[in-house]
């Protein structure tokens, strides 16, 4: 299983906090893809980290990882 947790408006888009998958293995890449199709969202520009470490789009994340997807930052 696979946490995935979400930060700013793709918490609001999605409607959750936090989305699990019953995944052994998946990329970066491939976990984005899917969640853009299932939740309907655009993470192009959204970073992530896999166990509070940023990685690349071609990183694999297994089992038992957790993964934040971080929206832009914009500052004012």
């Amino acid at each position: 299983m696979i946490t995935v947790l979400l930060f700013a408006y793709l918490q609001e888009a999605v409607g959750k906090e936090r989305i699990e998958f019953s995944v052994e293995s998946i990329t970066a890449k491939e976990l984005k893809k899917v969640l853009e199709k299932e939740y309907n969202i655009d993470l192009r520009h959204v970073m992530v980290a896999v166990n509070e470490e940023y990685v690349s789009e071609n990183e694999f994340i297994h089992a038992g990882d957790t993964v934040a997807l971080i929206p832009p930052v914009s500052g004012g």
